[in-house]
């Protein structure tokens, strides 16, 4: 018998450990409250045996926050599918499952600390793209339950997500199935354009919902409507990384969601053009020895506030370095240097002696 507030925790995982799916940290976290998420990563914890009672105050009290907020994280995680929980008939938590997630998502890579909103995207970029504060893509709303339940009766609805479901290569939760219907209800995708847009995202090496929502937030900022104005704005960008990545010296292989994220940036926040991108590169590479776009991005970061614009700008620029640097040095060579101060010894009164005196008396 259970005592009031307490439910059972079980789990599916195949051992006795804690288990953290990359592809929960690849598809459902980016886009949760951090306060669910650490309630579910201490779930995880909680449920390395299966069957343990827990009690909602205790884990309000471990996170500082009332049960309520609890209720709320697992009321979230249990309508993306991350987990299963059941209620008594008086409406009390009783038990809760966390599900195994078999996605078959690739880790996540490691991410600039930035990243831009919908309008400075472009349709490559992938799931969270860079800027200089990361912040969730903006303007979007989940669809209400019962315009999901409508729409998800129409013929080429049903065509719609089968196809989706055939190139994600998984059954669509009920948060991938909310997103892809709104953007054909709310971003007037038709289901030609959707089609292509999970089909370029999965070429792209992404099954990820948050890369194919970040990518059509995109191209409705671009006002694309079509799939021919998709396919011409996802070829120039192409063009345009593949230069950035030659003035890196990276050949024969396509770039990754990393690099993706800086190069957007600098071609849509920073609007710079090629050439002044490609003079970043390749002092990146004599500084470091190496393609590091992190250090391109701080120098392409400091020409953006510095108002460059051509490489012109670039020149004057350092000419005004050389001239600071030059007048630094002169000014410290014609700067007097100091008298060397006194020690003690100096400071001692010095006797004097004569040495003809000092002799007589010797030989006296």
């Amino acid at each position: 018998m259970l005592d009031m507030g307490q439910f059972i925790i079980h789990n599916d995982f195949p051992g006795d450990f804690t288990l953290v799916s990359n592809y929960f940290l690849d598809t459902y976290m980016p886009q949760a409250n951090g306060e669910f998420v650490k309630i579910y990563l201490w779930l995880l914890r909680s449920a390395s045996v299966s069957g343990t009672a827990l009690e909602l105050s205790s884990i309000a009290d471990i996170f500082n926050c009332t049960e309520n907020d609890v209720l709320r994280a697992l009321k979230y995680w249990k309508n993306t599918g991350v987990l299963d929980v059941t209620f008594d008939g008086r409406g009390n938590l009783k038990e809760l499952r966390l599900c195994s997630l078999t996605g078959g998502a690739k880790a996540a890579p490691a991410r600039p600390n930035t990243a831009p909103t919908a309008k400075a995207l472009s349709p490559a970029v992938p799931e969270a793209a860079a800027s200089r504060e990361k912040v969730q893509p903006s303007g979007q709303k989940a669809l209400s339950p019962d315009k999901v339940k409508e729409l998800s009766g129409r013929e080429d609805v049903i065509e719609l997500l089968f196809i989706a479901e055939q190139y994600l290569g998984k059954t669509l939760t009920p948060t991938e199935i909310n997103k892809l219907l709104y953007f054909y209800e709310e971003l007037h995708f038709s289901k030609d354009l959707m089609e292509y847009l999970i089909e370029y995202c999965v070429s792209k090496g992404s099954r990820s919902i948050r890369y194919i929502e970040t990518v059509a937030l995109a191209w409705a900022e671009q006002k694309i409507t079509t799939v021919e104005q998709a396919k011409q704005e996802t070829n120039t960008y192409n063009r345009n990384f593949f230069a950035i990545l030659k003035a890196f010296g990276i050949k024969n292989r396509n770039p990754v969601d990393e690099e993706i994220r800086y190069m957007n940036l600098w071609l849509n926040e920073y609007a710079f053009t090629l050439d002044v991108i490609s003079a970043a590169c390749s002092r990146t590479v004599i500084a470091t020895g190496q393609p590091n776009f992190a250090y391109a991005d701080s120098i392409l970061h400091n020409w953006q506030k510095k108002g460059v614009k051509h490489l012109s700008d670039i020149d004057k620029l350092d000419e005004d370095r050389r001239q600071q640097k030059a007048a630094k040095a002169e000014n410290s060579a014609a700067r007097p240097k100091p008298a060397p101060s006194k020690n003690k010894f100096n400071n001692f009164h010095q006797r004097t002696y004569n040495v003809d005196e000092l002799e007589k008396q010797l030989l006296k």
